[in-house]
């Protein structure tokens, strides 16, 4: 166990990309039935920043997003699942609706919590449509098994859906206080506050991972494991676990070489 890598992963709409500390692999299963895998060493690096509280937070996210755009041109046929029309349509449908909220008589502390929750409704369109749940369940699998070192189930304790408690509740806190500025200030404020929501929300979850019998950890992870049963994943196929299994085995051998770099 000490010799793991901590990794991390994102179910495709068909197949999955798997991320360490400094490469990348991505595997997908072409509509003619091929598997194609492409790889690369990471041009940014949020384990730069892993010794700094709050920022690293920000860092791993925005570290991800950065290498959406190496993945699509090192695999054009890699489907995003927010490239999706219908994950789109909810998406601006989310953010008109949020607006309407803002305007209506609701107590502020209700508009941040329902607009908390109107946030989620285009992530959880995503990761149910088409194949990606079950190569949501087949990343968490192939990664829950080399990480523990015996075959896992579908749901893993370091998912991102383990977020929405520690989103939810750090979203409402932020844009509660937000709404107290002047004004002229609130647009300013209200992206502090959700900037400030995504580093406290990250920490309080890294809490979550080192303290997983903790009352309150279980307690701000319940919504992520119901969403994880219930909705994120799905049983995968042989197929789904093939292509998992190809993108780790490829992310593991340029860690790999990494290390006997250095």
């Amino acid at each position: 166990m000490a010799d793991k890598l901590r990794l991390g992963g994102m179910a495709l709409s068909n197949g999955v990309l798997v991320h360490g500390p400094s490469a990348w692999a991505c595997a997908i299963r072409t509509n003619e039935g091929e598997l194609k895998v492409a790889s690369a060493h990471k041009r940014y690096r949020a384990s730069d920043l892993e010794g700094k509280p709050l920022l690293r937070g920000i860092a791993k996210i925005a570290e991800v997003f950065a290498l959406l755009p190496q993945v699509r041109r090192a695999l054009p046929q890699a489907r995003l699942p927010m490239e999706k029309p219908g994950v789109l349509v909810a998406m601006v449908a989310s953010a008109v609706t949020v607006r309407v909220l803002r305007g209506s008589k609701l107590t502020p502390a209700a508009q941040e919590l329902l607009g908390g929750l109107l946030a989620l409704g285009p992530a959880a369109l995503s990761l149910r449509s088409g194949e990606i749940a079950g190569y949501h369940g087949a990343e968490h699998v192939s990664i829950g098994t080399y990480e523990h070192g015996e075959v896992r189930e579908r749901e893993h304790e370091r998912c991102g859906t383990h977020l929405v408690g520690p989103m939810l509740a750090t979203s409402a806190l932020g844009g509660l206080l937000a709404t107290r500025a002047p004004a002229r200030f609130q647009g300013p404020a209200r992206l502090a506050a959700q900037l400030g929501a995504v580093a406290a929300s990250t920490e309080v979850f890294s809490w979550m991972v080192r303290n997983p019998e903790n009352p309150l950890a279980r307690a701000l992870a319940r919504p992520g494991h119901e969403l994880q049963h219930r909705l994120a994943t799905a049983e995968p196929t042989h197929d789904q676990l093939e292509v998992a299994e190809a993108a780790l085995a490829e992310c593991l051998r340029l860690e790999d070489e990494h290390r006997n770099q250095i």
